[in-house]
């Protein structure tokens, strides 16, 4: 079905009171090469009459305590900066006279308009609002918020967070019950001087000669505890949700791919760092602290072996994240782990239902459904979120194989033990 959305106004949201002008300094990791991109999602409510006047007063009330959100990036000799000018984020009023029942809420992703739902995207990252955001209104009262996040400055734990406390605004406190906090310097000084290095490096690599297919997969949380009980009857321990998808994820597409026996094959995920800096990070801290972990293996055993073995190969690499993680602040290692091979034999996996997203609430309940949109062409993604609401389980949305080699990826996800 055909959807028409009309933008009927767009323009700055600043804060709702004066804010400090000052410039903060952004950590050795917001300044990643790497994180110098937009976060692109789309978040579906069932309901929402006038939502877009109502968030837009509650995100002008919430750039007060996050004021540096309403700045601008820039550069200097020390590196990435953000300049807390008050400027403001950017917001767009869009209408449809469509209904989400008729469109499914968008749960089927193949057939979401996105660029009429985002706000319309520039390419001047340096000059641009650090968050932009577009409520689109629909006829049946429910609404689709479309939002633009700069990775520079929050990751998804941190976006989430600024979200919800856009939702506490809106329906009526006077204030976020989390207090953000800013705390950029938690890295050591050399560890900052490395990284104002690596800026100067190019942020995308060489185009690779493939297009990633789109791809989903939805399991129902009954059969994610199966495959849990499993594990645990096998080893006599437990394990996590996102470890027997992210295992069943990898070894299929492996073997959807059919490399040679000795090919080496890389699994990466991203964990939350907060508490292992020391002293940890409060739970206001909102911008960027994770580590990759990577696990490394030839694409024969990765075939052959069962769920229950690679989710004992990931929770072994999981195991050596806080070891990694200070080697990596004392800058002991000897790669750079933040640039695992850009190649078509690693597969970037991220867990997306923690995040708190789907936590939101802006007067009518949380979301039934959020939708992460596919950053890089050549990057090969798999994301877990959960299903739709009222489903309870994880939607896999992953953009990670070549169309010739989907049909095949699929067949070997529904014949493993999670389908």
């Amino acid at each position: 079905m055909a959807v028409s959305v009309i933008r009927r106004k767009e323009g700055l949201v600043k804060p709702w009171s004066e804010t400090p002008m000052r410039t903060l300094e952004l950590s050795a990791m917001d300044r990643l090469p790497v994180l110098r991109c937009n976060a692109r999602t789309l978040h579906v409510f069932k309901h929402g009459p006038q939502a877009a006047t109502l968030i837009r007063e509650a995100l002008s009330k919430a750039l007060v305590p996050y004021y540096p959100l309403a700045g601008r990036l820039t550069e200097s000799e020390a590196g990435l900066q953000v300049q807390c000018s008050g400027d403001g984020v950017w917001f767009v009023e869009a209408y449809s006279h469509c209904t989400l029942h008729s469109l499914n809420f968008f749960q089927d992703v193949h057939s979401i308009p996105y660029h009429d739902l985002l706000p319309p995207e520039t390419h001047h990252m340096d000059m641009d609002p650090l968050v932009q955001m577009q409520v689109t209104e629909f006829g049946c009262g429910g609404f689709v918020m479309g939002l633009i996040f700069c990775h520079s400055i929050c990751d998804g734990l941190g976006a989430a967070q600024f979200l919800n406390a856009i939702g506490e605004l809106a329906r009526g406190l006077d204030k976020p019950s989390i207090e953000p906090i800013w705390k950029r310097d938690f890295f050591p000084s050399q560890t900052q001087t490395q990284t104002q290095t690596q800026t100067q490096l190019p942020i995308l690599p060489t185009p690779m000669n493939y297009k990633l297919e789109q791809a989903h997969i939805d399991m129902p949380l009954a059969q994610i505890n199966s495959a849990k009980r499993e594990f645990e009857k096998a080893t006599g321990l437990t394990c996590s949700a996102f470890e027997v998808v992210a295992a069943a994820c990898w070894a299929s597409r492996t073997r959807a791919i059919g490399l040679r026996p000795r090919s080496e094959v890389k699994l990466v995920f991203f964990a939350n760092c907060r508490h292992l800096v020391e002293p940890p990070l409060a739970s206001g801290f909102y911008g960027n602290c994770f580590f990759p972990v990577t696990v490394t293996a030839w694409s024969e055993w990765v075939t052959k072996a069962s769920t229950v073995e690679v989710v004992k190969v990931i929770q072994e690499a999981k195991g050596k994240l806080g070891a990694e993680f200070r080697k990596y602040l004392e800058e002991k290692g000897d790669e750079e782990p933040f640039a695992p091979p850009l190649a078509y034999t690693t597969l970037f996996v991220s867990e997306w239902g923690r995040l708190g997203f789907n936590h939101v609430d802006y007067q009518w309940g949380p979301p039934v459904h959020v939708v992460p949109i596919q950053g890089s062409p050549v990057m090969p993604v798999a994301i877990l979120g959960s299903l739709p609401l009222p489903n309870k389980g994880i939607r896999l949305m992953t953009w990670c194989v070549h169309h010739t080699h989907r049909t095949p990826f699929l067949h070997h996800m529904h014949r493993s033990i999670l389908l």
